[in-house]
């Protein structure tokens, strides 16, 4: 009989040990207050040594990555105990108190010099080996998604909300050379500049948290697994989708237009659309183009201003030089440069990607 007591005992620390772990781990959703401190949202655990999600948090990554200045980026992804997410159409809608983290990194050499190195999509990081320097959450409530910039000390202790947005000094160090920039984080209208796709009016949604995006194969080669799988694991989603992964702009095998368009879907597409910011310029880089010219070959701008770089198509053919296009993704001028927000350095990889489409392109413009 006394060990029977003592077993219910023990059980019942165990279960209360147990709950306790588990509501330490559960996000703090704020229902309408914006926390000045990101630990407030209790999404990471965080010390001298280590930066590292919570359980309750998913680690994902998009299968095209926006380039950000060779950032590096940890994104989280969470939603509340007993809520699911469900598509409708090819939109991946989720519930009430979802949070969607997207954290702001670079490697350090032992100087504590800021490296530039190919993002390896890390689970947690070292602090001693990496540079915290913005976390920007995108917050499901009642009236919507709401971005939040959050802004990292020096002292790598704590991340403060910035609705202004900030800057910071960078020297990066390359391979070849070392580059020196400002660093902006955007301000809160500037988040929803590249995340409202249905201008002026339209609601924010997610960019990289959506199910073409995460509808690829993470992890090792020997243990891979799709990430809309993950999201039926956790509870979160029904059933996965008949939803063909996007090519990847990184994906080595895929052709030279795969690459292209799914590079410029990510990077212009938000904005390059039927209802976007810049449906003026009649240039749809979405991939809901009809014809050619609607993506830009043979079109003459319609409202580059200055920023045509005095070239005569968006896409010429065979020539990336005398293509718009390039030109303007090879300016790092506030009244030229495309994307005109995200970035202050030219991303040299990527225009090697389009450049590459543009040279294989057949035909010729009059």
């Amino acid at each position: 009989m006394k060990s029977t007591k003592i077993q219910r005992l023990c059980v019942s620390l165990l279960c209360v040990i147990a709950l306790k772990a588990c509501v330490e781990d559960s996000p703090s959703f704020h229902t309408s207050e914006n926390p000045t401190r990101l630990s407030d949202w209790n999404l990471f655990h965080l010390d001298s040594t280590s930066f590292e999600p919570t359980a309750a948090s998913l680690v994902y990554a998009p299968n095209n990555p926006l380039f950000s200045d060779y950032a590096h980026k940890l994104r989280t992804l969470s939603i509340p105990n007993n809520e699911k997410a469900y598509i409708k159409g090819e939109e991946l809608i989720y519930p009430v108190g979802t949070i969607l983290s997207k954290t702001f990194y670079y490697p350090t050499n032992s100087q504590g010099s800021f490296l530039q190195e190919a993002d390896m999509n890390l689970s947690s990081l070292d602090l001693k080996m990496n540079q915290l320097v913005e976390t920007r959450l995108l917050v499901k409530r009642e009236k919507g998604w709401e971005a939040l910039p959050y802004v990292w000390n020096d002292e790598q202790t704590e991340a403060f909300l910035r609705i202004a947005g900030a800057s910071k000094h960078i020297d990066l160090s390359g391979e070849k050379q070392s580059t020196e920039f400002t660093y902006f984080v955007p301000n809160q209208n500037q988040c929803s500049a590249c995340h409202v796709t249905k201008h002026p009016d339209g609601e924010m949604h997610p960019l990289g948290a959506i199910t073409s995006q995460l509808a690829a194969q993470v992890g090792s080669a020997e243990d891979q697994e799709n990430q809309m799988e993950q999201l039926v694991s956790r509870g979160w989603l029904n059933a996965i989708p008949q939803i063909e992964p996007a090519y990847s702009w990184q994906d080595d095998t895929a052709s030279a237009e795969q690459r292209a368009t799914s590079y410029l879907n990510m990077h212009c597409g938000h904005c390059h659309n039927k209802d976007g910011a810049a449906d003026t310029s009649a240039l749809l880089l979405d991939g809901s183009h009809d014809f050619m010219i609607n993506m830009g070959v043979c079109k003459t701008p319609v409202a580059a201003g200055g920023g045509a770089g005095n070239k005569k198509y968006s896409i010429v053919p065979g020539s990336p030089e005398e293509s718009i296009l390039i030109y303007r993704m090879l300016s790092d001028q506030p009244d030229e440069m495309m994307p005109e927000l995200g970035r202050s350095l030219v991303h040299q990889e990527g225009i090697e990607i389009i450049r590459d489409w543009i040279a294989q392109m057949p035909g010729s413009c009059p």
